[in-house]
């Protein structure tokens, strides 16, 4: 039946209140530390009344025993409003008293009776800050230096003290410093004792508490034996002082250093058992494949002696079907390897290189998705999401696994590993590596990542071979399902290398960018960029010379490259510090932005937003592309999310104009408008209009060229009109208007990106996140 068909889909109405007030046999020591108490209850007296219920099992004549837990009872209190709920609660422990017995009814009572508290100004640290307070006025109810050392009720000291005889005269009694039972006598009277050697051996709380003679001398008496219960302060030996021997003196033992003791070599052998040397079949397995093993990869990516592991000796949930040792041999890790790290720490120290990094281990069951490695997956992304870490995920395997019995699940859709790694988005920078297979579930995970660099041989898939068989799509070979060519040109990755080595290598070069600067780096000469655009206004050229003469030498790392090739987005350097590129390609389309290339563009400038870097833009674009077939493309919705996402950047956006910059495409690499950004410039060879010029030429003036029946006179009076257009829209000219900010000398693109540098939010740890997230598209 269902919960609203038993009554219960609403919440029940909030009637009352109640609290519950937890009696314990303990005491407190001068730190405020509880200290459990012990002995027999020797009376005791309950409260009644309407709204109060005792739940306990102490009675006169219980034993109280230091080895376990202190609860006493429980005094749960209730009434229809908070008014009535503490005159019951002051009434209720009033009532109580428990003789015998050491208990904190007096701190309880002193509790509900402070202001703060009567009050409802209670919080978790309350105790905390009150506890002096509250301690002394415990100690004026009951006589008791804690407040909560008598054995008493709310209203006095009922306290019951051991009988004993006392020590010998002239002895030094050895006394128990809370209460206990005894496991060992190590001495009998008339033994000589040093000062420091263990006389008894007391058990309190499961720990054992070896009891030491304070002074030297002879025992004169022995007043308990094993299995005695001692009160704090009950004595155990008397000592009469006096010289002794050295050979009765506490054992020298000499401890060897070196010796690894047996619990600890099984631990360390657990551990040398997940290192590579230790598995040589599986990593010749990897280099029959021509790939590297997880710790390879780990070792590379991180700085040596950095990484700190969670989870090494997890294994499969597969107990009730495999023996310890073959999960231990086969399964090590759960087949996947986390922890945090430091990256590039040489250069960004401690602090800004720390990352958290998880990878999967295709050795190990094929890299699949078990039980305990979702709750290591779990643990890790927490963990960076909590502290801020970059991430990084080496993404290789094959997605769920069904094999993990001992789990009592039937789909295991209840996984929070795809909620927290899809949270990481915006708050933190994710890089993924894709290298090999990676089906299903893996490739969910790498697809929640900023930036995914693959290798030649990866194989990227929403499903592998055998669900895609199992859904009637047909049969496939792993190969066949998501191969890098088909990725790099569908835009799924973001850097394509030849292997795990040159993976790892852009991972670092990628995180860097997010780590902080460096020391300035040499620059080519910049007077080379008056060159780089030709004077013949309709002749291609490369654009991304001029991104990588524009930047620190090196430094610039294209993202996307395969995708969009309308626009360049790049991470680089000027003068050390890390800055986005975006640029307009008119080698394709003549630079004219389509719906990919506008996509690729808006998604670079979210993740240019979200972690703090600045974006220079290079500008040269005849606008957005038109026509039937770019609407099929959806192209006005795509080219839009240019102008939303540029109009709500939190870090600054430059926009330098290369060559062309007409309608709306312009508008759309300036944020929207050429006053919406930090600046807007442009060399010597701008050029601008509301619209491409020839059409412009073509459409302002259609009846006037139509009125002109010689083609020769009109194609003339055409190339005249463009003529015009073109020298009232070159950038010396639309400056005199300030449509622009100013026309530069190329060579002094750098000046005005430094300047761009300087407006820039500092770090992204030492801000709130801007945006909720980065699009995976």
């Amino acid at each position: 039946r269902s919960l609203g068909e038993l009554g219960l889909d609403q919440p029940p109405e909030v009637r009352g209140a109640a609290i519950e007030l937890r009696v314990n046999a303990e005491t407190l020591d001068d730190d405020g530390s509880p200290v459990p108490a012990a002995g027999t209850v020797t009376e005791v007296a309950w409260p009644a009344g309407p709204g109060v219920r005792v739940d306990t099992a102490v009675r006169t004549g219980t034993r109280i025993d230091p080895r376990f837990d202190t609860l006493v009872a429980k005094l749960v209190v209730s009434a229809p409003d908070e008014e009535v709920l503490w005159r019951r609660v002051r009434r209720a422990l009033a009532e109580t008293s428990i003789g015998g017995v050491a208990t904190n009814l007096g701190l309880l009572a002193a509790l509900v009776e402070h202001p703060e508290v009567a009050s409802g100004r209670w919080h978790t640290t309350l105790v905390d800050e009150l506890l002096p307070e509250l301690v002394a006025a415990a100690a004026h109810r009951t006589g008791d230096v804690a407040g909560v050392g008598g054995a008493s009720g709310a209203g006095g000291d009922r306290s019951a003290a051991s009988a004993r005889p006392a020590p010998p005269a002239g002895a030094v009694p050895v006394e128990a410093t809370m209460p206990a039972t005894v496991v060992a006598v190590e001495v009998e009277p008339g033994d000589p004792v040093a000062a420091g050697r263990t006389v008894v051996v007391l058990e309190s709380m499961k720990m054992e508490h070896l009891v030491a003679a304070p002074v030297a001398g002879h025992v004169d008496a022995v007043a308990v034996a094993v299995g005695d219960t001692v009160a704090t302060g009950d004595w155990l030996v008397a000592i009469r002082p006096g010289e002794v021997d050295a050979a009765a003196g506490p054992e020298t033992v000499e401890i060897d250093l070196d010796v690894i003791r047996d619990d600890l070599a099984e631990v360390l052998d657990r551990h040398e058992r997940l290192e590579d040397h230790r598995r040589p079949d599986a990593v010749a397995r990897r280099r029959a494949r021509g790939q590297r093993t997880a710790r390879e990869n780990l070792a590379d990516l991180v700085d040596p002696g950095s990484f700190v592991e969670y989870g090494a000796l997890a294994v499969a949930a597969q107990h009730r079907r495999r023996s310890m040792e073959d999960l231990i041999e086969r399964t090590s890790t759960d087949g996947i390897i986390v922890g945090t790290a430091r990256v590039n720490g040489e250069l960004f120290g401690p602090e800004a290189s720390t990352c958290a990094v998880m990878i999967y281990d295709y050795t190990v069951l094929a890299g699949t998705q078990g039980h305990r490695g979702h709750l290591k997956m779990d643990r890790i992304l927490e963990l960076a999401h909590r502290h801020r870490l970059p991430f990084v995920l080496y993404a290789e395997g094959g997605g769920g696994r069904p094999g993990d019995v001992d789990v009592p699940s039937v789909a295991g859709l209840d996984v929070p590993a795809f909620h927290l790694m899809a949270r990481l988005s915006g708050h933190v920078p994710t890089v993924g590596v894709v290298s090999g297979y990676c089906f299903a579930g893996n490739a969910v995970l790498v697809g929640c990542c900023d930036t995914i660099v693959a290798t030649e041989n990866a194989n990227l898939g929403a499903g592998g071979p055998a669900m895609i068989e199992g859904g009637g799509l047909g049969r496939f070979a792993p190969t066949d399902i998501g191969p890098i060519d088909d990725l790099w040109r569908a835009g799924s990755v973001e850097v394509r290398v030849d292997d795990e080595a040159a993976a790892t290598e852009v991972v670092k070069r990628y995180l860097a960018c997010f780590q902080g600067p460096v020391a300035p780096g040499e620059a080519d000469d910049q007077r080379r960029l008056r060159h780089l655009v030709p004077e013949n206004r309709v002749r291609v050229y490369d654009v991304r010379a001029v991104v990588t003469t524009l930047a620190d030498a090196g430094t610039v790392l294209e993202l996307r490259g395969g995708y969009g090739h309308g626009m360049v987005t790049a991470l680089a350097r000027v003068e050390g510090r890390p800055v986005g590129i975006l640029a307009n390609d008119p080698a394709h389309l003549g630079g004219a932005i389509d719906a990919p290339g506008a996509d690729k563009a808006a998604r670079f400038l979210q993740l240019c937003d979200a972690f703090a870097l600045p974006v220079v833009v290079l500008c040269d674009t005849p606008g957005i592309m038109v026509g039937p077939e770019a609407e099929r493309e959806a192209t006005v919705r795509h080219a839009s999310r240019l102008f939303v996402v540029g109009a709500n950047l939190s870090v600054p956006m430059g926009t330098v104009v290369l060559r062309k910059g007409y309608g709306l495409g312009a508008q759309a690499m300036a944020a929207g408008g050429f006053k919406a950004n930090a600046f807007t410039v442009s060399w010597p060879t701008g050029e601008f209009g509301g619209m491409n010029l020839e059409g412009a030429v073509r459409l302002g003036y259609r009846r006037e060229l139509e009125a002109i029946t010689d083609p020769d006179e009109r194609e003339r009076r055409y190339r005249e009109l463009v003529a015009d257009a073109y020298a009232r829209g070159r950038a010396l000219n639309i400056a005199t208007t300030f449509e622009l900010d100013a026309v530069i000398d190329p060579a002094e693109t750098r000046t005005w990106i430094r300047r761009l540098l300087d407006l820039g939010p500092g770090s992204w740890r030492d801000r709130p996140p801007p945006r909720p997230h980065v699009d995976t598209w």
